[in-house]
């Protein structure tokens, strides 16, 4: 019931557009966004903007056809049959109830004190794991990785970064060989751990050592950056804490009103 209550309260909410994009004009009619958006359900993710041309065009054609079905279905006098009568009062109550919902939503108001006291008690909540930023070169052999260690060893800064670049490139036989070796920013968790514990190990700017045993094979690591964990402030969780007290508080507040209707209504199952 709550989700049901949550994904009305999210369709009430965004379902509106003000600045409605319009794509063509049927018969005088606008076809828009909205109607865009309603054959984009059946494409989980996709946004239309973000869709090949050729896609685009489809999409609106689709979209002029179904207005076209639409108005044809309204001509052939559905709306006087009784199926179509039922079907449109059970849409007016559910559209009542989700326009309820946001103006409930809307007058729910959480305090400062309410915000920086969750702060205060969920403190862990708020940590910022550490991350590093690095590359490596992935060899199969100890001998392989300690040559291009060698090579490596006397240089610094930026004529080491390219030199780097240029023996993944050429010798690792990882798939990230071919970017230079470089693997983006990862959490302490997220690489194996002795490949985890050599490059949080090492300060910016620094390779290992010693080649890096891994199941994988022998691992040369450059540290490009690295951040250790730190607590987010509160001005940069405030509204993620907000939206998650205001929605407590009128998930609670629907059901407080649930519960007192329930207690007046007479309810017979079958």
């Amino acid at each position: 019931m709550k989700k049901m209550m949550l994904a009305g309260l999210a369709s009430a909410i965004l379902g509106v557009s003000l600045n409605a994009t319009v794509y063509a004009t049927v018969n005088g009619k606008d076809v828009t966004d909205k109607d865009v958006k309603v054959l984009l359900r059946s494409m989980p993710g996709a946004k239309f903007e973000q869709l090949p041309p050729t896609t685009q065009k489809k999409v609106i054609q689709q979209a002029i056809e179904r207005n076209l079905l639409a108005q044809n279905a309204i001509d052939s006098g559905i709306e006087k049959t009784s199926e179509f009568k039922k079907a449109l009062s059970a849409i007016k109550s559910d559209l009542a109830l989700e326009l309820w919902m946001k103006k409930v939503y809307s007058g729910v108001k959480v305090d400062e004190k309410s915000i920086k006291d969750y702060y205060t008690k969920n403190a862990s909540k708020f940590v910022k794991p550490s991350r590093a930023k690095a590359r490596h070169i992935l060899v199969k052999t100890k001998k392989e990785a300690e040559a291009i260690i060698n090579e490596l060893k006397s240089l610094k800064g930026d004529a080491l970064s390219k030199k780097f670049i240029e023996l993944a490139k050429a010798k690792s036989t990882g798939p990230s060989g071919k970017d230079g070796g470089e693997l983006g920013w990862f959490g302490k968790r997220q690489m194996v751990k002795p490949f985890s514990d050599a490059a949080f190990a090492l300060n910016k700017g620094e390779v290992t050592k010693e080649p890096v045993k891994t199941q994988f094979g022998y691992h040369v690591i450059l540290l490009e950056n690295k951040e250790m964990g730190k607590k987010a402030t509160l001005a940069e969780v405030k509204p993620q804490i907000e939206g998650a007290l205001k929605m407590e508080k009128f998930r609670k507040k629907v059901a407080g009103i649930a519960k007192g209707l329930k207690k007046g209504a007479k309810i017979t199952l079958k």
